[in-house]
């Protein structure tokens, strides 16, 4: 009779918008983060971490349409409580609870996975992770330059490929809609259909803003602003006269124009960033420049975006503190890495297998803690008993480079052999020499 206490076998599976990652996978996430990691640090951002669940109250009333997708529920203890959906609302709390703890201006760096309960497509999940840098405490545009020439260096570290930064302020958009004869309850509208004009083009943003109401002539003209381009302090100075009646505009353009001044200095290339009267963030707690960087192919969307948010710290503190940050998005940029192959990514993180024998298990394992203790990653095999042929076939299976032979004959001679598992060319090597001469070899690999 079967077993009637085996444990039933249940079907492995993983929620819709959920993935796995293969060890190759990580090996390249995890080197994009070092990447933005040491460029953040070269900046003097420091690192923090929040929870990632935080109360309801804490998240909602900040982020407009994106709170609609949070996760949220009642915990045990009847708690009502909700994933991050974003990084910037917990950097908020953070500083609102230990200002006392903290200097201002403070500049952090948070990496970390966010989530979502979005309809999953390409380079957009329901969990996904975001690596963001942020100043809390200073009103200067100087602060907005500095993260966006992070976003600048961070893109170009990874070799993406033309990439622009999209740059516009919160306030100009609304501005520019007020210039054109749209009354100010409308201002949402412009905005959520504004925001769709790469995506349904001039057509479709003319047809949505007059099914909601806008006037053909008005909504014509929304667009003739927003899609006017050129350099982006000639264009400034041609919207002053424009919106010289508009409250808050001119000085949304003195701010602009600031920003745009300070770029060369951090060593922005031109070519890198221009002046989108169109862009309009999504999230509700922008109050003045905003960013967002594209990539022409492949067309995944948006891969790094944000902007100044003056009062989201505020709400929790009830009195206004100045912040603006950047948030790079791992898992759109991977894509575009991975497609191009813009990085050399190994299969594996092990530089070297170090082969065992019967007789020759405990000095294997010396040899190869040698080896690290010389700085490289060596695997150890752990099947003594195949032979040498299927440790070398296992070896060549992961993806590691070289291998180091050493049996009886070879130890008593203070000799290793290290064959190159993909040219299948084998030297021999004194024992003194074996740690030089496979950093030798790793090195010119690269």
């Amino acid at each position: 009779m079967p077993d009637q206490t085996a444990t039933k076998s249940r079907k492995p599976q993983i929620l819709k918008g959920f993935r796995d990652y293969y060890p190759r996978q990580m090996i390249l996430r995890q080197r994009i983060i070092s990447i933005f990691r040491e460029i953040f640090e070269a900046h003097g951002f420091e690192p923090i971490d929040t929870p990632a669940l935080e109360y309801l109250e804490v998240l909602t009333g900040k982020a407009g349409e994106n709170e609609k997708l949070m996760y949220h529920f009642e915990d045990q203890g009847e708690r009502r409580v909700g994933l991050r959906y974003d990084l910037t609302v917990p950097l908020s709390r953070f500083v609102a609870m230990h200002e006392n703890e903290i200097v201002l201006p403070f500049k952090r760096y948070h990496i970390a996975p966010v989530w979502r309960a979005e309809k999953p497509q390409r380079g957009r999940f329901r969990e996904f992770w975001q690596c963001d840098a942020d100043i809390a405490g200073s009103p200067t545009m100087l602060a907005d330059a500095e993260v966006v020439s992070i976003m600048a260096e961070a893109l170009t570290a990874v070799s993406l490929p033309n990439f622009t930064i999209h740059i516009s302020h919160r306030r100009l958009l609304s501005g520019l809609a007020e210039a054109a004869g749209v009354p100010s309850e409308d201002a949402a509208t412009i905005y959520r259909s504004i925001d769709k004009l790469s995506k349904i083009g001039e057509n479709g943003v003319f047809k949505e803003l007059t099914d909601q109401g806008i006037a053909q002539d008005v909504a014509s003209r929304v667009i003739e602003l927003v899609t006017t381009t050129g350099e982006p302090l000639e264009l400034i100075q041609r919207l002053r006269d424009q919106l010289a009646k508009v409250d808050g505009a001119i000085q949304a353009l003195d701010e602009l124009s600031e920003l745009f001044g300070y770029l060369p200095s951090f060593g922005v290339s031109p070519t890198a960033y221009m002046l989108d009267l169109s862009l309009a963030r999504g999230l509700d707690y922008y109050t003045g420049p905003i960013y967002e960087a594209t990539v022409d192919e492949p067309k995944v969307g948006s891969v790094a975006g944000a902007g100044r948010y003056d009062g989201l710290v505020g709400s929790f503190l009830g009195r206004p503190v100045p912040a603006t940050g950047i948030s790079l998005g791992l898992e759109r940029i991977v894509e575009v890495v991975q497609e191009f192959d813009l990085l050399l990514t190994p299969s594996t993180v092990a530089q070297a297998a170090v082969l065992v024998f019967p007789e020759t298990v405990a000095a294997a394992a010396k040899l190869a803690t040698e080896l690290r203790a010389s700085g490289l990653k060596v695997d150890l095999s752990l099947q003594p008993r195949r032979s040498l042929g299927d440790q070398l076939k296992t070896a060549s299976r992961k993806g590691i480079p070289f291998a180091v032979i050493a049996g009886t004959n070879e130890l008593e001679a203070k000799e290793a052999a290290v064959k190159d598992l993909e040219t299948g060319v084998q030297t021999t090597v004194h024992l003194d020499q074996l740690a030089d001469h496979l950093h030798e070899l790793v090195n010119k690999a690269r």
